[in-house]
């Protein structure tokens, strides 16, 4: 579900870095800049005219091999993940990323240089509040073709676990976690980039290596290297002698962790699930991850969030009990039955209000409403919604029993599909204005199974009852 749990918040004053795009090999300049509320994370292409923002968002993600790469109206930005990530650590829910280039700069390979000048700049929060996709049931997704797999559990907290296994015997299967986003500039920002020989001679046959070298990424050399593409290698990286130490690594770069190629994988994966673009609750296990993988996984995240967006259905817990049962609710309704039309309230603020309705065949109205095919009035369901308000309206006094409410008016009343014996109603009441001179103006929604099923804006007004 999508809940608001903390304030949103940008940065409090703008960082400027510059380096040298991995692929392009172009120098970038990039400045962060602190964004208004509800903005979300955009870059803003400014060497061209006009200029084109981009959304740091799954649904524009065209590209995933050797980086993840987005794009707008034919205009890119490559490598976003090791930025992105150290922005969603960090918390950063509006920024924006101006950048004179198709290519975030890779500075040493990994989210350090960012996560450090975050951490400099400062953050600020914000009045508005974040949205955040809270799991609330396992969400699965894997990729037959390659075995891997990354799955969502629901959690209280916010942590990642990631295996990977490239079936090498010189990087070998390794494992790195997070428990805390909290811990991410320490445990997980450092760790750099990573390549297999074989994959490096390829990309510089093809020339799509320019700004690599060996401060920026860390080669493993799984296959015995020639003489020829040691002077290859020596060539492209600017280097007198190039040499492989007893770990496999190539030349004398040493690893900040033991198992820094797993935490990579790790980092790659928060900056892609952070083009979700929202904050992501829940305890994420990633076994094989790449960029692909992790990507469409954002993209099926966001597809949820815009189905739930479509559905305004609360989410309630049946098995808990309720804020308000049946003898509570006739202490503040004047109603009786057989026209008490609330069972429950299930959540209630200065705001808004959730009530229940168990709809059974002993409904006196089924009798004639209709033999045979029985089927909730509309205009009880619209008087079941109106009295859960009843119960908004009523708690704002200190003496709800000695009060009555009455309507006043109903609009846009709709009516999208029948309500039958063994529905369980939930009704949604939220106030468009606040209450006034005893005037209440709320919308109502009710739903079945999640669907919506009747709705309509309602006036009404409490009047102290005549002694």
């Amino acid at each position: 579900m999508i809940a608001k749990i903390k304030s949103q918040q940008t940065l409090e004053k703008p960082i400027k870095l510059e380096g040298v795009g991995l692929h392009t090999g172009e120098q970038i300049r990039l400045i962060l800049s602190p964004a208004s509320e509800n903005t979300g994370i955009q870059f803003v292409r400014t060497d061209l005219d006009p200029q084109v923002e981009i959304p740091a968002l799954a649904n524009f993600v065209t590209r995933t091999d050797r980086g993840t790469t987005i794009e707008k109206e034919g205009v890119k930005i490559q490598t976003t993940e090791h930025l992105l990530a150290a922005l969603f650590a960090a918390g950063i829910s509006n920024c924006s990323i101006e950048i004179n280039g198709s290519e975030i700069p890779i500075m040493d390979g990994s989210s350090k240089s960012f996560s450090d000048a975050i951490e400099k700049a400062g953050i600020e929060s914000q009045e508005e509040e974040q949205e955040v996709f809270v799991v609330q049931e396992v969400i699965e997704h894997t990729d037959a073709e390659t075995g891997s797999e990354i799955l969502i559990l629901p959690s209280d907290d916010t942590s990642f676990n990631v295996m990977i296994d490239f079936q090498t015997k010189v990087l070998g299967t390794q494992n790195a976690c997070l428990q805390k986003l909290e811990d991410f500039n320490k445990e997980i920002a450092p760790a750099r980039t990573f390549s297999f020989l074989h994959e490096l001679e390829a990309l510089l046959e093809n020339g799509l290596i320019k700004g690599g070298d060996l401060n920026n990424a860390i080669v493993y050399v799984d296959k015995p290297l020639s003489e020829f593409n040691m002077e290859r290698l020596k060539k492209a990286f600017g280097k007198d002698k190039i040499t492989v130490k007893p770990n496999g690594i190539l030349d004398n770069l040493k690893l900040n962790y033991t198992n820094e190629a797993a935490r990579h994988k790790l980092l790659d994966l928060v900056g892609d699930l952070a083009l979700v673009g929202m904050p992501i609750q829940g305890k994420i296990i990633a076994t094989k991850p790449g960029h692909k993988i992790n990507t469409d996984f954002a993209k099926e995240i966001l597809l949820k969030i815009k189905n739930q967006r479509k559905s305004i259905a609360p989410v309630v817990d049946l098995s808990k009990p309720p804020l308000m049962d049946i003898n509570q609710i006739m202490d503040m309704l004047p109603h009786r039955p057989p026209f008490l039309l609330v069972d429950k309230v299930l959540e209630l603020s200065d705001q808004h209000v959730v009530g229940l309705k168990n709809v059974t065949m002993n409904e006196s109205f089924f009798q004639g409403h209709f033999p045979g095919a029985p089927v909730m009035p509309g205009v009880l369901q619209i008087e079941s919604m109106a009295q859960a308000g009843g119960v908004l309206v009523l708690s704002t006094v200190p003496d709800p029993e000695n009060y009555l409410t009455f309507f006043m008016k109903i609009d846009n009343v709709k009516f999208k599909r029948p309500v039958y014996p063994g529905d369980t109603l939930i009704f949604k009441l939220e106030l468009l204005t606040p209450i006034r001179r005893g005037i209440c103006n709320m919308r109502g929604y009710a739903f079945v199974n999640d669907q919506l099923v009747s709705q309509g804006d309602l006036m009404a007004q409490i009047s102290r009852r005549k002694t």
